[in-house]
């Protein structure tokens, strides 16, 4: 998240400290970037790096990115690598891809996280229904099954 307490909207160049400061990371962080060609800062005569507000903007979107789970290969691929112009529309077009394709792999990993929630919760339901009768050794084991049945996947059998 940026720290807009440290952010100066008047400035046209930043620090690798002031924009690692003003996005609390690192600047290990924001020189990987660079090595990966996702952002391009200047140098001075110094060789120090000043990013600009196009860096600026490019870190933001990359860390966006990153926190829905995109790769740095993807992330470069919708924002463009930082030596290339891409336009705003090819840009947006990228990104709908990208996200629809996420939105997908969400999907399919909520609907396998809840298969094994059900698959769990069978399970802990007949491993309780045994415990309660080793501890009550009372005449021959619960014939009775739970009531809960596992979801299955299609063409999957699951031996209980």
């Amino acid at each position: 998240m940026i720290n807009d307490k440290k952010m100066s909207n008047k400035k046209n160049t930043f620090s690798i400290s002031e924009l690692a400061a003003q996005f609390n990371i690192s600047p290990r962080t924001i020189r990987f970037y660079e090595e990966k060609n996702l952002i391009s800062p200047k140098r001075t005569s110094g060789n120090q790096r000043m990013y600009s507000q196009k860096d600026r903007v490019r870190l933001r979107l990359i860390l966006r990115g990153k926190g829905f789970g995109f790769s740095l290969d993807e992330i470069g691929e919708m924002i463009g690598m930082a030596n290339v112009d891409m336009s705003e529309i090819d840009q947006i077009k990228t990104s709908l891809a990208y996200s629809k394709n996420k939105i997908k792999d969400i999907r399919e990993r909520k609907a396998e996280l809840t298969h094994l929630e059900n698959e769990l919760t069978y399970m802990m339901e007949r491993l309780s229904d045994r415990l309660d009768f080793l501890i009550n050794q009372k005449g021959d084991p619960p014939l009775k099954k739970s009531s809960f049945q596992p979801l299955k996947k299609e063409g999957e059998k699951i031996d209980v």
